[in-house]
């Protein structure tokens, strides 16, 4: 299992940014896929975006399509969420996750993950 450590989270007005990091305890090269997802209040988790490890494609949902973009920096075993034009309803708990099979914006698809950062929006 790796470790996973979001930071980054904190409270922006309506269209600021933040960019999230998730910093890997082992290669990130290790694990197929990595992406974020995000778990507002009362909803379910939910797929925001995911990376590729091995050529670096990306899958965003379509909530933060133009919005939002994922990265990675191997030689540093982190993940990036870089997110502009922040809405409220973005507001949520956001988790880091690594996944050894298909890279999709799905949960199911993941294996190890951290124990999130929170994101608030306000209007």
């Amino acid at each position: 299992q790796v470790q996973l450590v979001e930071s980054g989270g904190g409270s922006v007005q309506a269209g600021g940014s933040l960019r999230l990091s998730c910093a890997a305890s082992g290669s990130t090269a290790r694990w197929r896929c990595m992406g974020w997802f995000r778990q507002a209040p009362g909803k379910e988790r939910e797929g925001v975006a995911v990376i590729y490890t091995g050529g670096g494609s990306t899958v965003y949902a379509h909530s933060v399509k133009g919005r939002f973009t994922i990265s990675q920096d191997n030689a540093k075993n982190t993940v990036y969420l870089q997110m502009n034009s922040l809405k409220p309803e973005d507001t949520a708990m956001y988790y880091c996750a690594a996944g050894a099979g298909f890279c999709g914006v799905v949960t199911d698809f993941f294996d190890s993950w951290g124990q999130g950062t929170q994101v608030s929006v306000s209007s």
